[in-house]
Order: C-alpha cells, then structure tokens, then sequence
C-alpha cells in the first residue's frame, strides 16, 4: 500500500526529511538539521567541522491515525576556539523543536504537559493512550513538576485563607492575587510564623483580605504593619447569623414555655424520636452536671479535668448552645404533608395504602415513613393541641426570626409572635443583627460605632466584643472594594485537583497545577 504524504507538515519546523518509512504501523521520519553550522554551547562560536554523526530517537504528534518516530540524525562539532575547554559538542535543535536530552518533541511535550495539568496522573495516561501519546501516569507527573514556574508579578492586593489538607488534621495556606485573580502560592501550613515570612518577601502588598481569624492577621501586622487588613464580608454576615443562632439557642427554654411544650409526651413520639428523647434525657444530666460547676465559678479547663467531657462540648453547655431535643431537617414526606392531609380528611387512614398512592406522585421513601407519620397522626387525633405542640429545633426558629414577616405562612407567623412574646430579649437581638445586615451591605461605615454602641447591652455581646477586636479590618471590609470571596472560590478550585488525585497529591504538585493551568 503506498501512502502520499507532505512531510513537511508533518515534523517541526528547522527539520529536513531524509526518509520515510511505515514500520509496526507507525510512521517512522528520519531528518536532520538544514543549517551548516551549530554553535558552541560554552563559548557560543559557530563551528562548521563535523566530528561525527549518531540518532536520536524522538517521538512527535501523531496524524492520521499513526504513531510518529523521528529518527534525528544529530551532528558532533570541533570547537576550533583556542580559549574554549569543550573541543567536541553536540548541536542543539532548540527548545521549541527537541529540547535537550529529550525523548519527545518540543509540541509533544507542551501537551503532556496540559495533559497533566488537567488531569493529573493517570486519568491523564489513560487519554494520553486515546490520542496515541506514549507516556505514562508518573511522566505526566515529572513533567509537571519540572516545567512549573514560581510567580514572579509585583503584589499589591492579596487575599489570604486556609485549606486542609486533611479535615480537622492538616491545613494548609493560599495566597491569591486579587488583582490579577490568580493563585500565587500554597504555604505547607497556617503557622503566624510561615506567613509573615512569606508576607515579609513582599514588601509591595498594600492590601491583605483574609478571614477574621486571629493567625493570619498577627501574621500580617508582624510583616506588614503599613499594609490595609480587609475581613472578608461573607464571614462577617455569617458570624452575624451564627451570634443570633447562639442566642437562640440560648433562649430555648423561654421559647418552650412560650409555644406551651415545657413537657414532652413520649407516647406521642415516633420510635425515632423516641430515640432521641432519651438522648436529650441523657445529655440534660450532663447538662445539669456542667452548669452547677460553672456557677460555682469553676473554670471551663478545671470542669474538663473532673468530668473527663471534650473542651468544646464544656463551652456549648456553659453558653447554653446544647438545649435542642430534637434535631429537626427537611423530611422526604414534607413536600407531600398537604396531599397526605387531604388523604386523611377524605378517609384513608392506612400507612400501606397512603404510601402506594404517594407512589404515583413521585415519592421515593419506603413504607415505615408513611406508617410512622399514620400513627402519629392517629394518636394526635385523641391528644390536646397543648400535649401535640413540638417545639421547633434552635435553627428553624432562627431561620423564621431573621425573614421578612410576609414570607411567612400564618402559622409560623403565630409561633414567631409567640416567642417574641415569651422572649423579648431575643426579639431585641434580632433587631441589631438586621442593622448589621443592612450597614455591610450599603457599605454605611459612619453607622458602624453607633451600631456597637447599642447592640452591646444584647444578647449578642460576645460577638460585638470579637468585631471591636479587629474593628480596623471590619471597616476596611465596608469602605475597600476587597474581599475574600475570589479566595474562596480558588480554594474551591484547589479541592477538585486534590480530590482529582485522591487526597495524596503532594503540596508542590497541586501547587504545580494550579499555578501552570494559567
């Protein structure tokens, strides 16, 4: 079978063809050099005596379906320059053709190195072997590594934050540029120390955003103590929300005694929540054990000592975080309460036969849900509204507090009355949390001090006393047009190549990846 092929288009260019050949099915191209001459790689000086000739055995792109070998017929010079040390070199093809010492070409290393970049190690061998490139998973890796390069631009804005290399184990530290939107560098930890030396090299950066975190901002004061510190606007309306959630739940038992449920009646309850009832049974002992010790005035580290508890389950339980009975979440038989009401009002009172119907209009839960919601409903039916009334958990009464009234159906509107009613103080925090909202987002820095100044009598000092703290980077985050929310989403980012690699990519092949993917 003759084959009628441009050569030309098909090896890089600065090559000349001498032969071709088909062999093992792949196309086998012998070329050489078409310049005379080749130049010293010590002292640069051209030279045109040959010395001797060998092959270098290079492989290229594939086309039409074949593997491509070029067999580069490579020329040994004399150096004639006295003062030169090497008299004998090999000549250079150059970077963008056969790189020194290479097996592939310059393109063909260019997408390996893509290859890798995108999909790592062997996800990126197995396609690699789809397009005909012989390489394999660790090469893909080596070249990676060899072929990244350290940022070298000027910094001016840079955003801060931490990432784990194994949750609650190992963190890490990335730093972006917020300017150019871009991963500048991966830090092996989160250590102050680490940081302001890294901060310390740069001293150009005139802006730091970062979380509200105590490291990262000790870090920066100690590197950078001209530079603005940014607190990022997310984490600030989100600690607002999680302060409001904490002074609920600190208020449960008023908001119990407010919606009339002070006393549970465990026949009214499903097995599962039969289950957990006994546990907040348990807990309250627990409880009860803790807090008798915190009014003696003992410290949170002695009440560890003597009770054996964790750290953080003492300080729940001293600031009054761990009250919920129940642990309430979206069920899969929510959606359909309605159809299931109207079920029952015409009469069909069996789980089996409501469940088959709920079958038709799509709900994919088994039988006991549906039977467990019958008999609940069944007992209600011969039970009081006062013995019936659940108490929502802490985090769906923050969730109805918090939105706007005509959002709200009628009967949430009466439970949140209720408990405004039973807890003023509750209803009060609320109103400073909705302030703080509103002051982040019109950027209203001059409403900042006057904000502190009245919602510190509240129930939600704690965290006014932690933004009075970093008040300089809480201004910063209303007035500067910086945040952390690109660094977020960079970490993001950082998460899909390392789970790409299965968790075990070490930190300057991520940091390889990310950086050379732009």
């Amino acid at each position: 079978m003759s084959y009628r092929l441009s050569l030309s288009s098909l090896i890089p260019g600065g090559l000349a063809v001498d032969r071709h050949e088909i062999s093992d099915g792949a196309l086998v191209v012998t070329a050489s050099a078409r310049s005379p001459f080749a130049a010293c790689p010590s002292c640069t000086r051209p030279s045109r005596r040959v010395h001797s000739r060998y092959e270098r055995h290079v492989s290229d792109l594939p086309s039409a379906g074949r593997a491509v070998h070029l067999r580069l017929v490579t020329r040994r010079f004399r150096c004639d320059a006295a003062a030169c040390r090497q008299r004998i070199f090999s000549e250079r093809f150059g970077d963008d053709i056969v790189p020194q010492r290479a097996r592939r070409t310059g393109r063909m290393e260019c997408i390996v190195h893509h290859l890798g970049l995108a999909l790592g190690g062997r996800p990126g061998a197995s396609f690699a072997q789809r397009l005909m490139i012989p390489v394999s998973n660790d090469t893909l890796l080596r070249v990676v590594r060899r072929r990244a390069r350290p940022r070298t631009d000027t910094l001016a804005v840079v955003g801060v934050d931490d990432w784990a290399f194994r949750r609650n184990h190992c963190y890490g530290s990335i730093v972006c540029d917020l300017e150019r939107r871009r991963i500048v560098k991966l830090l092996p930890d989160r250590e102050i120390a680490t940081v302001a030396a890294w901060l310390s090299r740069h001293p150009t950066i005139r802006v730091v955003s970062r979380d509200r975190g105590g490291g990262y901002g000790e870090a920066t004061t100690k590197a950078l103590p001209s530079a603005i510190q940014v607190a990022d606007r997310w984490h600030l309306m989100e600690n607002a929300s999680a302060a409001f959630l904490a002074a609920v739940k600190q208020s449960m038992k008023p908001i119990r005694a407010a919606l009339d449920a002070t006393v549970i009646d465990p026949q009214l309850l499903t097995s599962a929540e039969r289950i957990q009832f006994e546990g907040y049974l348990r807990r309250e002992e627990t409880n009860a054990v803790i807090t008798s010790l915190a009014a003696e005035c003992v410290s949170i580290k002695e009440i560890v000592r003597r009770t054996g508890r964790s750290r953080k389950l003492v300080r729940q339980i001293v600031r009054g975080e761990r009250t919920d009975v129940f642990r309430t979440r979206q069920g899969s038989l929510d959606p359909h309460l309605p159809f299931l009401d109207a079920q029952w009002d015409t009469g069909c009172r069996n789980g089996a036969e409501l469940w088959r119907r709920l079958r038709t209009m799509g709900f994919a839960g088994s039988t006991r849900v549906v039977g467990e919601w019958a008999t609940r409903r069944r007992r209600s039916e011969r039970m009081t509204n006062a013995q019936f009334r659940r108490v929502p958990s802490a985090r769906s009464i923050a969730r109805l507090m918090m939105l706007m009234r005509d959002h709200l159906t009628k009967a949430e509107t009466v439970t949140v009355a209720a408990i405004e009613t039973g807890a003023p103080a509750l209803a009060e925090a609320r109103v400073p949390i909705d302030r703080f909202h509103t002051i982040i987002r019109r950027r209203a820095t001059s409403d900042l001090d006057e904000w502190i100044r009245a919602a510190t009598p509240s129930l939600i000092a704690s965290f006014v006393r932690g933004l009075t703290k970093d008040l300089a980077a809480v201004r910063a985050a209303i007035a500067e047009p910086w945040s952390n929310g690109q660094t977020e989403g960079q970490v993001n980012k950082l998460k899909l190549v390392k789970r790409q690699m299965y968790g075990r990519g070490k930190i300057d092949l991520l940091e390889a990846r990310l950086l050379g993917a732009y």
